[in-house]
């Protein structure tokens, strides 16, 4: 398990970056904050992510007139740490503080997966897989005319499609990931797993650890989570 001043070392340095080189030390009281998270075991790519959801909601405000303080993003990264949780089948220690779940609508949904996936055409990474994620963007401009109003069967049987289509572009972009980065991003996920592997059967966590890869190259690639949550 990282050292709690390791982790807020990374923390730092990460959010310098998004700051355009704007160091804002992390001590004294949000120290302990960002230690917390180490100690429930916020894994540093979870964290990360909270960092971005959180400015690129700041961003979108207009031009920014201040740095981004990392307290700030304690509601998106704990959101996200518990989104991680039950997406690889970890339970929350006793102790944990609960988090309150933010909820998007279905067409809001579909609205940023589609902004997501067509930045990523744009991006030139994804030139291999133009085609897939073209249809894809297609697909979900199809559903999303309907979203709105869909109700009963209707809505489940496009959630159940957009879970479906999910799976099928991470498993595109899960076979185009070659040997030395497959065992790197396969030595995290295993490093995520480990502050609590030992409650955990060896069964439950070498499904969490595959589900923490999963997750691992859904990030590496850039590619938006299309399944819906509708509960």
């Amino acid at each position: 398990m990282i050292e709690p001043s390791e982790y807020c070392r990374q923390i730092e340095t990460y959010l310098c970056r998004k700051n355009e080189g704007h160091l804002i030390r992390i001590v004294g009281p949000v120290f302990e904050q960002v230690a917390g998270w180490a100690a429930q075991g916020v894994p540093l790519a979870v964290a990360f992510r909270g960092i971005d959801q959180y400015c690129e909601r700041y961003y979108a405000k207009g031009p920014r007139r201040r740095p981004v303080r990392v307290e700030f993003c304690e509601a998106d990264i704990l959101d996200l740490f518990d989104a991680w949780r039950r997406a690889v089948g970890v339970a929350a220690a006793d102790g944990d503080h609960p988090v309150e779940q933010k909820r998007d609508t279905l067409p809001a949904h579909l609205d940023r997966a589609i902004a997501r996936l067509t930045a990523l055409r744009a991006g030139g990474r994804a030139a291999a897989l133009d085609a897939r994620l073209d249809g894809a963007v297609r697909e979900l401009d199809a559903l999303q005319s309907t979203a709105r109003h869909a109700r009963g069967d209707a809505r489940a049987a496009l959630i159940e499609r957009l879970a479906a289509l999910d799976r099928e572009l991470v498993d595109v972009v899960r076979s185009q990931i070659a040997g030395p980065r497959r065992d790197e991003l396969m030595a995290e996920a295993e490093a995520e797993i480990a502050p609590f592997a030992a409650r955990m059967s060896p069964g439950a966590r070498d499904h969490a650890v595959e589900a923490a890869y999963q997750r691992l190259v859904r990030d590496d690639f850039g590619l938006p989570v299309l399944s819906f949550d509708a509960t």
